[in-house]
């Protein structure tokens, strides 16, 4: 209602990162294509499985984000796997994934969702991450219980320490997204709209590329 109430009195709303429910409540959203996101993550997973049956577990954000099931079902859809089209925000299940938990993108909730995965299905081989805090909590726990190695960690973001873990071997792959690009496309739509009254409108994707070791 606030949303509404100011682009009601001329005001233009622009989202960054994060789509509105509905998205089109406000004027514009500068995101990375998360959908995009996780179909790379989950090509590259598949491919560096190989032939092995896959045991996957996913350590969400929270049922009903839009991000947090983009995320997911592009991960599955790049996996080879039966997903939810871009628009769901509905989380895929697969009988190859063993385990879905929400990390709420924390390390520490990470590290508990992957342990208790770990209960419930020990011989896991793929983890997917809604993000790099949670993939670092999850090699933690893999870690503690002496499975980290064979174990293939896939996650989205593309942050310094997220980068670093990669090159160290702790986090397999991940999509880089560019958040300074989503704000300052943001801030200069900003100034256009107040020099010349024209509203920028609809959704731009701001890019997503896929970081590995090797």
């Amino acid at each position: 209602p606030a949303i509404r109430k100011a682009r009601d009195r001329g005001v233009m709303v622009i989202a960054l990162d994060s789509p509105t429910d509905p998205a089109d409540a406000t004027d514009a959203l500068f995101a990375t294509d998360n959908y995009q996101a996780g179909v790379l993550i989950g090509q590259y997973a598949k491919a560096a499985l190989g032939a092995k049956p896959a045991r996957i577990v996913m350590l969400d954000l929270f049922p009903g984000h839009p991000v947090g099931a983009q995320r997911h079902n592009g991960f599955m859809k790049g996996f080879g796997l039966n997903a939810p089209d871009a628009k769901s925000n509905t989380l895929g299940k697969d009988p190859a994934i063993v385990c879905m938990a929400d990390s709420f993108g924390d390390r520490a909730k990470g590290q508990t969702a992957m342990e208790n995965c770990l209960q419930k299905s020990p011989e896991v081989n793929v983890v997917y991450t809604i993000n790099e805090p949670a993939a670092a909590g999850a090699y933690n726990a893999l870690k503690r219980a002496g499975k980290e190695k064979g174990v293939i960690i896939v996650s989205v973001d593309g942050g310094c320490a997220g980068i670093k873990d990669v090159a160290a071997g702790v986090i397999t792959a991940t999509s880089q997204q560019y958040p300074l690009k989503m704000a300052s496309m943001g801030v200069e739509a900003g100034i256009d709209y107040a020099k010349t009254g024209k509203k920028v409108s609809g959704y731009t994707d701001t890019g997503v590329t896929l970081i590995a070791a090797q």
